[in-house]
């Protein structure tokens, strides 16, 4: 085979791989590997020119792995003997001891001061616009002829246009991915009405559309809502935007350096995450605003009961009266307090207890000493309500009719199904009016009816035949 046709099979060769296949990076390879056979080179470098950062970059090579190398090499144009081919848009030759020449740029992890002669050549799409460059060198002198230059030219202009389709063909991958994680993340927002599944969804869809190791929402107060994965070496961050604030950022991390397409993907996420993040946070205030609606609601009809029963009994005195109102209401919004600040709709009975008694000491029970041993024990928002007023009232009463040493006890058995709250004093016991008044009989009644429970008075339980304790033992489910 002569030199016209090897060039000419070199040539259409390079075509073939050009067309294979629109993976840029096997291209090239192919295109080093069959440029340095052909020409009988001992190596083969090709770059491409990195626009946004002004750079030519090694991307494949025949003669050396670019793979091994721990940073891959980059000059701008006009640096180097490569470089200087990319400005001039022309190409360079040296013949024998390039490495002497004046433009020679060393890279420590690339061998090229072993080489004699160099041909470098610009990779020039359509004639004019620079993707990048590449260069053919032997370890002996050698001087390229003029079909050998004009033959590495052909095949440039070919890499050329296998860089022009596989870029438009990786925007266009690009784009496709970036709108399937955005579907992801639009159909997690519009299908739950729970923020944190909205937020679950946006920080899984990031790890696996950057391939990260690890992603995180950060909140405006620092607070991470949702970290995924684990942090790495390089991260990159976007902002959460709403309506011209920041309310948030997008973190995500890799072992490997983020590039430009992937800081416009997690962009692109973070828009979407501002809008889950708002849309879900929308819809909590809602849910709560309709709860607290209901329980405000709720708690006023039972106030009003209260007052209304109050009314209607014989000789009230109206100071007692307004005072046990009041601790009733005292009640019912320590109930409310409880569960807004929990945001659930069970309240700790043990919380929940003890501000009461501490309220009801601070108010009426000076003098008194009242110890409490209370589990962690949970209770629906309205029965919670009754056996607050319940407490409020047995309480009360051991203040008033009690003797100096109060006792409170609430238990469960862990798994258990009912709770037990006994309120006991060493004092005398109630009076008989007591028994059947007013505030007992609210008890009684929220006892039986809302907490369908048992209420027990036993005397005597303290020294000398003194002390009462009472009893109330209810279902938690």
């Amino acid at each position: 085979m002569d030199v016209r046709e090897r060039h000419l099979r070199l040539l259409t060769d390079t075509i073939e791989a050009v067309n294979s296949t629109l993976d840029l990076e096997e291209v090239l390879s192919q295109v080093a590997s069959k440029v340095a056979n052909a020409l009988h080179a001992d190596a083969c470098f090709v770059y491409l020119y990195d626009e946004r950062a002004g750079e030519l970059v090694l991307r494949a090579t025949h003669g050396t792995s670019v793979d091994e190398m721990s940073h891959r090499p980059r000059m701008r144009p006009g640096e180097g003997i490569t470089g200087s081919a990319a400005a001039q848009r022309g190409p360079v030759m040296i013949a024998t001891q390039a490495h002497l020449d004046p433009r020679f740029k060393n890279f420590p992890n690339l061998p090229e001061d072993e080489y004699e002669s160099i041909l470098a050549v610009p990779i020039l799409a359509r004639g004019e616009r620079l993707e990048g460059a590449l260069n053919v060198r032997t370890k002996t002198a050698y001087t390229f002829t003029d079909a050998e230059i004009e033959l590495l030219l052909a095949i440039a202009a070919q890499v050329a246009q296998s860089i022009e389709h596989a870029k438009l063909y990786a925007e266009a991958q690009r784009r496709v991915q970036e709108l399937e994680a955005l579907a992801r993340i639009s159909e997690a927002v519009s299908e739950s009405l729970y923020l944190e599944e909205s937020l679950e969804a946006v920080v899984k869809t990031t790890v696996d559309a950057l391939s990260a190791t690890g992603a995180a929402l950060v909140l405006e107060d620092g607070k991470i809502a949702w970290p995924e994965g684990t942090a790495d070496v390089y991260a990159i961050r976007s902002p959460l935007r709403w309506r011209g604030r920041t309310i948030g950022e997008l973190v995500a991390d890799r072992a490997t350096p983020f590039n430009d397409d992937d800081e416009e993907m997690l962009a692109s996420i973070a828009q979407h995450a501002a809008v889950a993040l708002e849309h879900g946070r929308a819809v909590l205030r809602g849910v709560l605003a309709q709860e607290i609606h209901h329980r405000v609601k709720n708690n006023l009809q039972t106030v009003a009961s209260l007052l209304r029963l109050q009314a209607r009994q014989p000789g009230v005195d109206a100071r007692k009266a307004l005072e046990d109102s009041v601790n009733r209401i005292l009640a019912i919004a320590a109930v409310h307090e409880v569960l807004t600040e929990r945001r659930d709709d069970d309240a700790d009975l043990s919380e929940l207890l003890e501000r009461l008694r501490a309220t009801l000491v601070q108010g009426v029970g000076a003098g008194r000493e009242v110890e409490a041993n209370l589990a962690t024990v949970y209770l629906a928002g309205q029965r919670a309500t009754s056996l607050a007023l319940i407490f409020s009232e047995l309480l009360g009463n051991a203040i008033e009719h009690g003797g100096p040493h109060i006792r409170v006890d609430l238990t469960a058995a862990d798994g258990a199904a009912e709770a037990l709250l006994t309120v006991s004093d060493d004092g005398p016991g109630l009076p008989a009016e007591q028994v059947d008044g007013t505030g007992l009989s609210i008890v009684k009644a929220l006892v039986r009816d809302e907490l369908r429970g048992t209420l027990d008075f036993i005397s005597g339980t303290g020294p000398g035949d003194a002390g009462m304790r009472a009893e109330v033992r209810f279902p938690l489910g």
